[in-house]
C-alpha cells in the first residue's frame, strides 16, 4: 500500500493535485529581492512549495585546483570552473534564510532546503522546516541521510545515477530512523537533461517497488517531461525557476522562466486530471453528441411504392433515423408511404 503524507497542510497523494516544487537552487545570484521575486512568482504560478540549498563551499568540496577538482565536461555549463568555485557562487547566506522562511509564510507557499552538511540540518532544524529534501548526489552519504532522517520530518530523496542496490540502502535508512514520510524522485543529474535519457517508465516502477509517493525533479529543457512524469503517476514536480534563462544565474539555462513555470503548473494540472480511469461509453458531457451519430435518412424525397436504394436512403448525421446495420434490409423494398427529403427513415415506413 502507497504510504502517502502531508506537507504542512497539502497532502502528496495520487488523488490530490501535483505538488508542484519551484527550486532555487544557486539562481538568486546573491540578492535577495531577487529570490522575493521568485517566490512572488512561484506563489502567482500556482507552486505549491519553493526550496532552496543550505550549503557552504568548505563543507562541500576542497578549495582546491587538483584536476579532480576541476569540472572538465565538455557540455557542462561550469566546464573550466573549481568545485568550490561554483558551490561558492551556489551559497545561500544564512542570515537570508529566516527572511525566506517568513516571506513564505506570508505567501501561504511551503519552503524548505536541501541540506548538504550535519550543521546545516541543526541550522534548519531551528528555522523549524516542514521537510527536507536529500539531493542526488547526497544520496549514497548515508551519515547525512541519516540525521536528516533523525529529524522525523517528511524526506523528499531526488535518485539521480543511483542503482537499485543504492536506493534500497536509502529506504531502509529512511525507514529505519524516520518517520516514514518520504519520496523518491526520478531525477537524471545532467544540466541539462537529455529527453533520451530520462526514463520516465522507472516513476512506476518505483512506486510499485518501494509503496511510496514518487515524483519528478526535471532538468530538462521545457515542460514535456514534467506533463508526461504526472501520466507515469509522478505525484511531485520540481523545477528550477529563474527570472530569465539569459540573466547569468548560476543555472538559469536549464531553469524555467516564470511563463514557462506557470504553463507548467497549469499544464501538470490538465496533465492530472486527464488521467482518469478505465472508463468507456459516453461520458456525461459526450451524451448531448450521441444524436450527432450517422442513421438512415431519405437523401431525395420517395414516392410511395418506389424501391428504397442507396440512391435515396443513406447513412448521414444526425441520429434520429434508424441504425445504419439495417440499411441492407431496407434496399430493394418498396416504401409504405411518401417520405420527403431530409426525413428520418424509421421501420414503419418501408414494406419489411
Amino acid at each position: 500500500m502507497i504510504k502517502s503524507f502531508k506537507i504542512n497542510n497539502t497532502k502528496i497523494s495520487l488523488k490530490n493535485r501535483p505538488y508542484i516544487i519551484a527550486e532555487l537552487s544557486g539562481n538568486h545570484k546573491q540578492s535577495l529581492s531577487r529570490i522575493f521575486k521568485l517566490m512572488h512568482f512561484a506563489k502567482d504560478a500556482g507552486a505549491s512549495a519553493f526550496k532552496l540549498q543550505t550549503l557552504r563551499a568548505d563543507f562541500i568540496t576542497v578549495n582546491c585546483n587538483r584536476k579532480e577538482f576541476l569540472i572538465k565536461d565538455s557540455n557542462n555549463l561550469w566546464t573550466g570552473r573549481t568545485l568550490h568555485d561554483v558551490y561558492k557562487e551556489s551559497e545561500l547566506p544564512r542570515k537570508w534564510h529566516h527572511k525566506i522562511f517568513e516571506k513564505a509564510k506570508e505567501l501561504n507557499l511551503d519552503c524548505f532546503s536541501s541540506p548538504f552538511d550535519l550543521d546545516s540540518i541543526s541550522f534548519l532544524e531551528e528555522q523549524d522546516v516542514p521537510a527536507y529534501k536529500i539531493a542526488s548526489f547526497e544520496l549514497t552519504d548515508e551519515l547525512l541521510v541519516k540525521e536528516i532522517a533523525k529529524t522525523k520530518k517528511p524526506i523528499i530523496a531526488s535518485t539521480g545515477m543511483a542503482s537499485v542496490k543504492e536506493i534500497d540502502r536509502l529506504v531502509e535508512i529512511l525507514q529505519k530512523y524516520g518517520s516514514g514520510k518520504f519520496a523518491l524522485l526520478k531525477c537524471t543529474s545532467d544540466y541539462p537533461a537529455n529527453p533520451e535519457e530520462l526514463n520516465l517508465k522507472t516513476i512506476s516502477d518505483l512506486r510499485q517497488r518501494y509503496e511510496c509517493e514518487v515524483g519528478f525533479s526535471d532538468h530538462s529543457e521545457g515542460i514535456g517531461a514534467a506533463c508526461c512524469a504526472i501520466a507515469f503517476g509522478a505525484t511531485i514536480i520540481e523545477k528550477h525557476l529563474t527570472l530569465n534563462k539569459k540573466d547569468g544565474a548560476l543555472d538559469s539555462e536549464f531553469s524555467s522562466s516564470p511563463e514557462e513555470f506557470k504553463l507548467l503548473v497549469n499544464e501538470s494540472m490538465k496533465a492530472w486530471q486527464s488521467i482518469g480511469k478505465e472508463k468507456y461509453g459516453p461520458t456525461k458531457s459526450e451524451r448531448k453528441s450521441l444524436k450527432y451519430r450517422r442513421s438512415l435518412y431519405a437523401v431525395k424525397s420517395i414516392k410511395k411504392g418506389e424501391l428504397i436504394t442507396g440512391d435515396n436512403v443513406r447513412s448521414v448525421r444526425p441520429h434520429f433515423g434508424l441504425e445504419t446495420k439495417f440499411f441492407p434490409i431496407l434496399v430493394g423494398k418498396k416504401a409504405k408511404m411518401n417520405i420527403k427529403k431530409g426525413t428520418p427513415i424509421s421501420k414503419n415506413m418501408v414494406d419489411v
